[in-house]
Protein backbone atom coordinates (compact mmCIF):
# COMPACT_ATOMS: atom_id res chain seq x y z
CA UNK A 1 0.00 0.00 0.00
CA UNK A 2 2.43 3.16 -1.05
CA UNK A 3 0.11 5.76 -0.08
CA UNK A 4 0.42 4.98 3.33
CA UNK A 5 -1.49 8.29 5.17
CA UNK A 6 -2.56 11.84 4.78
CA UNK A 7 -3.51 14.48 6.70
CA UNK A 8 -4.42 18.14 7.27
CA UNK A 9 -1.98 19.59 9.44
CA UNK A 10 -2.06 23.85 10.19
CA UNK A 11 0.98 26.19 9.90
CA UNK A 12 0.53 29.03 12.68
CA UNK A 13 4.23 28.98 14.34
CA UNK A 14 2.75 29.24 18.11
CA UNK A 15 2.06 25.44 18.23
CA UNK A 16 5.76 24.93 17.93
CA UNK A 17 6.15 25.48 21.66
CA UNK A 18 10.03 26.99 21.21
CA UNK A 19 7.62 29.95 19.28
CA UNK A 20 5.15 30.11 21.48
CA UNK A 21 4.08 33.37 23.05
CA UNK A 22 4.14 32.52 26.83
CA UNK A 23 0.93 34.17 28.43
CA UNK A 24 -1.52 32.88 24.80
CA UNK A 25 0.68 29.26 24.43
CA UNK A 26 -2.63 27.74 26.08
CA UNK A 27 -4.73 29.00 23.41
CA UNK A 28 -3.10 26.32 21.10
CA UNK A 29 -3.14 23.20 23.44
CA UNK A 30 -5.60 20.99 21.85
CA UNK A 31 -3.99 22.19 18.03
CA UNK A 32 -0.39 20.49 19.16
CA UNK A 33 -1.41 17.97 21.38
CA UNK A 34 -3.37 16.65 17.60
CA UNK A 35 -0.53 17.85 15.33
CA UNK A 36 1.52 15.42 17.86
CA UNK A 37 -0.68 12.56 17.29
CA UNK A 38 -0.50 12.91 13.36
CA UNK A 39 3.06 13.14 13.79
CA UNK A 40 3.17 9.98 16.02
CA UNK A 41 0.96 8.46 12.86
CA UNK A 42 3.39 9.54 10.25
CA UNK A 43 6.19 7.57 12.08
CA UNK A 44 4.10 4.23 12.21
CA UNK A 45 3.78 4.92 8.73
CA UNK A 46 7.85 4.28 7.96
CA UNK A 47 7.26 6.69 5.12
CA UNK A 48 10.05 6.62 2.62
CA UNK A 49 8.37 10.20 0.75
CA UNK A 50 6.49 12.70 2.10
CA UNK A 51 4.66 14.69 -0.12
CA UNK A 52 3.44 18.44 1.09
CA UNK A 53 1.49 21.04 0.04
CA UNK A 54 1.76 24.41 1.35
CA UNK A 55 0.18 27.53 -0.25
CA UNK A 56 3.61 29.35 1.64
CA UNK A 57 5.83 28.18 -0.95
CA UNK A 58 6.57 29.41 -4.36
CA UNK A 59 3.49 31.47 -5.59
CA UNK A 60 3.99 31.03 -9.42
CA UNK A 61 1.26 33.11 -11.17
CA UNK A 62 -1.45 30.64 -12.46
CA UNK A 63 1.04 27.97 -12.21
CA UNK A 64 1.87 25.67 -9.61
CA UNK A 65 4.95 24.67 -8.26
CA UNK A 66 6.90 21.11 -7.98
CA UNK A 67 9.99 21.98 -6.22
CA UNK A 68 12.54 19.51 -7.30
CA UNK A 69 15.51 21.01 -5.01
CA UNK A 70 17.94 18.56 -3.66
CA UNK A 71 17.44 20.07 0.12
CA UNK A 72 15.51 22.73 1.65
CA UNK A 73 16.32 24.92 4.73
CA UNK A 74 15.21 27.71 6.64
CA UNK A 75 14.43 28.93 10.36
CA UNK A 76 11.43 30.93 11.62
CA UNK A 77 11.81 33.65 14.62
CA UNK A 78 9.76 33.70 17.80
CA UNK A 79 9.71 36.23 20.59
CA UNK A 80 12.58 36.87 22.38
CA UNK A 81 15.13 36.52 19.99
CA UNK A 82 13.52 32.97 19.99
CA UNK A 83 14.17 30.82 16.64
CA UNK A 84 14.10 27.01 15.12
CA UNK A 85 15.72 25.92 12.03
CA UNK A 86 15.14 22.82 9.97
CA UNK A 87 16.51 21.38 6.92
CA UNK A 88 15.30 18.69 4.54
CA UNK A 89 16.65 16.48 2.07
CA UNK A 90 13.95 16.06 -1.11
CA UNK A 91 12.82 13.29 -3.12
CA UNK A 92 13.98 14.62 -6.33
CA UNK A 93 12.86 11.88 -8.48
CA UNK A 94 9.04 11.88 -7.13
CA UNK A 95 9.19 15.23 -7.99
CA UNK A 96 10.30 14.82 -11.53
CA UNK A 97 8.27 12.33 -12.11
CA UNK A 98 5.12 14.42 -10.69
CA UNK A 99 6.44 16.78 -12.84
CA UNK A 100 6.76 14.75 -16.07
CA UNK A 101 3.61 12.80 -16.09
CA UNK A 102 1.77 16.23 -14.93
CA UNK A 103 2.89 18.07 -17.59
CA UNK A 104 1.38 14.95 -19.84
CA UNK A 105 -2.11 15.48 -18.67
CA UNK A 106 -1.73 19.44 -19.36
CA UNK A 107 -1.81 20.99 -15.84
CA UNK A 108 0.11 23.82 -15.71
CA UNK A 109 2.89 23.04 -13.39
CA UNK A 110 7.16 24.18 -13.02
CA UNK A 111 9.49 22.74 -11.97
CA UNK A 112 11.48 25.06 -9.46
CA UNK A 113 14.81 24.92 -7.71
CA UNK A 114 16.85 27.47 -6.31
CA UNK A 115 20.93 28.32 -6.03
CA UNK A 116 22.59 25.65 -8.06
CA UNK A 117 21.34 22.93 -10.39
CA UNK A 118 22.14 20.07 -8.03
CA UNK A 119 24.45 19.41 -4.96
CA UNK A 120 24.49 20.99 -1.40
CA UNK A 121 23.73 24.86 -2.71
CA UNK A 122 20.57 23.38 -4.74
CA UNK A 123 18.50 24.15 -1.12
CA UNK A 124 15.17 26.07 -1.61
CA UNK A 125 14.38 28.40 1.48
CA UNK A 126 11.80 26.51 3.85
CA UNK A 127 8.34 28.54 4.29
CA UNK A 128 6.67 28.26 7.10
CA UNK A 129 3.79 25.99 5.86
CA UNK A 130 6.78 23.53 5.33
CA UNK A 131 8.30 24.19 8.50
CA UNK A 132 5.81 24.41 11.07
CA UNK A 133 4.31 20.30 10.25
CA UNK A 134 7.75 18.94 9.57
CA UNK A 135 9.24 20.36 12.56
CA UNK A 136 7.05 17.86 14.46
CA UNK A 137 7.45 15.04 11.84
CA UNK A 138 11.52 15.53 11.61
CA UNK A 139 12.28 16.95 14.92
CA UNK A 140 10.03 15.76 17.14
CA UNK A 141 9.22 12.47 15.68
CA UNK A 142 12.72 11.85 13.91
CA UNK A 143 11.23 10.81 10.89
CA UNK A 144 13.96 10.42 7.64
CA UNK A 145 11.64 10.44 5.00
CA UNK A 146 12.63 12.12 1.85
CA UNK A 147 9.94 15.24 0.65
CA UNK A 148 8.59 16.96 -1.99
CA UNK A 149 7.08 20.13 -1.94
CA UNK A 150 4.32 21.06 -3.93
CA UNK A 151 2.59 25.21 -3.96
CA UNK A 152 -0.68 24.84 -5.49
CA UNK A 153 -1.96 27.68 -7.55
CA UNK A 154 -5.53 29.71 -6.70
CA UNK A 155 -5.67 31.15 -10.16
CA UNK A 156 -6.24 28.55 -12.24
CA UNK A 157 -9.61 26.74 -11.72
CA UNK A 158 -9.93 24.31 -8.40
CA UNK A 159 -10.33 21.08 -10.06
CA UNK A 160 -6.72 21.60 -12.21
CA UNK A 161 -5.29 21.43 -7.84
CA UNK A 162 -7.67 18.46 -7.87
CA UNK A 163 -5.85 16.93 -10.78
CA UNK A 164 -2.27 17.45 -9.04
CA UNK A 165 -3.70 15.25 -6.49
CA UNK A 166 -4.93 12.40 -8.75
CA UNK A 167 -1.44 12.26 -10.04
CA UNK A 168 0.49 12.34 -7.17
CA UNK A 169 -1.92 9.44 -6.00
CA UNK A 170 -1.00 7.77 -9.59
CA UNK A 171 2.69 8.51 -9.17
CA UNK A 172 2.77 7.10 -5.82
CA UNK A 173 1.12 3.91 -6.68
CA UNK A 174 3.45 3.28 -9.49
CA UNK A 175 6.73 3.69 -7.45
CA UNK A 176 5.42 1.31 -4.96
CA UNK A 177 7.54 2.98 -2.25
CA UNK A 178 5.34 3.88 0.88
CA UNK A 179 4.30 7.84 1.01
CA UNK A 180 2.37 10.47 3.37
CA UNK A 181 0.64 13.13 2.27
CA UNK A 182 0.44 16.35 4.17
CA UNK A 183 -1.62 19.22 3.49
CA UNK A 184 -0.46 22.25 5.21
CA UNK A 185 -3.53 24.56 5.95
CA UNK A 186 -5.16 26.95 8.16
CA UNK A 187 -8.16 27.74 7.89
CA UNK A 188 -10.56 30.64 7.28
CA UNK A 189 -8.88 34.26 8.87
CA UNK A 190 -11.50 36.72 8.96
CA UNK A 191 -12.85 35.44 12.63
CA UNK A 192 -11.94 38.08 14.36
CA UNK A 193 -12.12 42.01 14.05
CA UNK A 194 -8.83 42.58 15.64
CA UNK A 195 -7.18 40.41 13.68
CA UNK A 196 -5.56 41.63 10.31
CA UNK A 197 -8.42 40.29 7.67
CA UNK A 198 -10.98 41.74 9.98
CA UNK A 199 -14.10 40.30 10.82
CA UNK A 200 -16.66 38.32 8.57
CA UNK A 201 -19.40 35.62 9.37
CA UNK A 202 -18.45 33.43 6.10
CA UNK A 203 -15.28 32.47 8.43
CA UNK A 204 -17.11 30.12 11.16
CA UNK A 205 -19.15 29.28 8.12
CA UNK A 206 -16.19 27.89 5.84
CA UNK A 207 -14.89 25.78 8.59
CA UNK A 208 -17.65 24.04 9.86
CA UNK A 209 -18.01 22.84 6.04
CA UNK A 210 -14.79 22.26 5.96
CA UNK A 211 -15.23 20.02 9.45
CA UNK A 212 -18.51 18.71 8.29
CA UNK A 213 -16.73 17.69 4.94
CA UNK A 214 -14.32 15.62 6.77
CA UNK A 215 -16.58 13.81 9.16
CA UNK A 216 -18.75 12.82 6.63
CA UNK A 217 -16.57 11.55 3.80
CA UNK A 218 -17.04 14.26 1.32
CA UNK A 219 -14.23 16.39 1.08
CA UNK A 220 -14.28 16.85 -2.38
CA UNK A 221 -17.60 19.18 -1.46
CA UNK A 222 -15.52 21.84 -0.98
CA UNK A 223 -15.17 22.18 -4.68
CA UNK A 224 -18.85 23.86 -4.92
CA UNK A 225 -18.17 26.39 -2.49
CA UNK A 226 -18.25 30.05 -4.32
CA UNK A 227 -15.75 32.61 -4.69
CA UNK A 228 -17.60 34.98 -3.03
CA UNK A 229 -17.74 32.94 -0.06
CA UNK A 230 -14.30 31.58 -0.03
CA UNK A 231 -13.14 35.39 -0.19
CA UNK A 232 -15.14 36.59 2.55
CA UNK A 233 -14.40 33.84 4.88
CA UNK A 234 -10.25 34.27 3.75
CA UNK A 235 -9.14 30.37 4.38
CA UNK A 236 -5.62 29.27 3.93
CA UNK A 237 -6.68 25.73 2.63
CA UNK A 238 -8.79 25.08 0.16
CA UNK A 239 -6.25 24.64 -2.34
CA UNK A 240 -3.88 22.11 -0.37
CA UNK A 241 -7.23 20.17 0.89
CA UNK A 242 -7.89 20.16 -3.18
CA UNK A 243 -4.86 18.25 -3.87
CA UNK A 244 -5.86 16.05 -0.67
CA UNK A 245 -9.46 15.47 -2.46
CA UNK A 246 -8.39 14.54 -5.50
CA UNK A 247 -5.64 11.94 -3.98
CA UNK A 248 -8.83 10.13 -2.32
CA UNK A 249 -10.01 9.36 -5.71
CA UNK A 250 -7.85 7.58 -6.47
CA UNK A 251 -7.20 5.71 -3.03
CA UNK A 252 -10.06 5.75 -0.74
CA UNK A 253 -9.67 7.11 2.45
CA UNK A 254 -11.87 7.84 5.29
CA UNK A 255 -11.17 10.86 7.40
CA UNK A 256 -11.52 11.67 11.31
CA UNK A 257 -11.47 15.04 12.72
CA UNK A 258 -8.98 15.23 15.70
CA UNK A 259 -9.32 18.97 16.48
CA UNK A 260 -10.70 22.22 16.17
CA UNK A 261 -10.02 25.69 17.57
CA UNK A 262 -9.81 28.98 16.99
CA UNK A 263 -7.08 30.47 18.97
CA UNK A 264 -6.69 33.73 17.35
CA UNK A 265 -8.23 35.36 14.20
CA UNK A 266 -7.76 31.94 12.16
CA UNK A 267 -9.46 28.50 12.36
CA UNK A 268 -7.00 25.47 12.69
CA UNK A 269 -8.26 21.55 11.70
CA UNK A 270 -6.43 18.59 12.55
CA UNK A 271 -7.42 15.77 10.48
CA UNK A 272 -6.20 12.23 10.06
CA UNK A 273 -7.48 10.09 6.70
CA UNK A 274 -6.45 6.62 6.20
CA UNK A 275 -7.31 3.77 4.07
CA UNK A 276 -10.99 2.82 3.51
Amino acid sequence: MPLEYSCIMPHGGDIIPQLAVRKTEHLFEKTRESVRRIARDIRNARPQTIILASPHNLRLQDNIAIVTAENSSGQLKGPRGKKVSLGLKCDREFAQDLLEESTRKHLPVVGANYGTAEGPASDMPMDWGTLVPMWFVAKEEHVKARTVIVAPSREIPLRQNIELGTTIAEVAEKRKERVVFIASADQAHAHKKSGPYGFHQSAAKYDEFVSQAIRKNRLESISGLSKKFVEDAKPDSLWQMAILAGLTRVVKMRGNLLSYEVPTYYGMICASFTRA
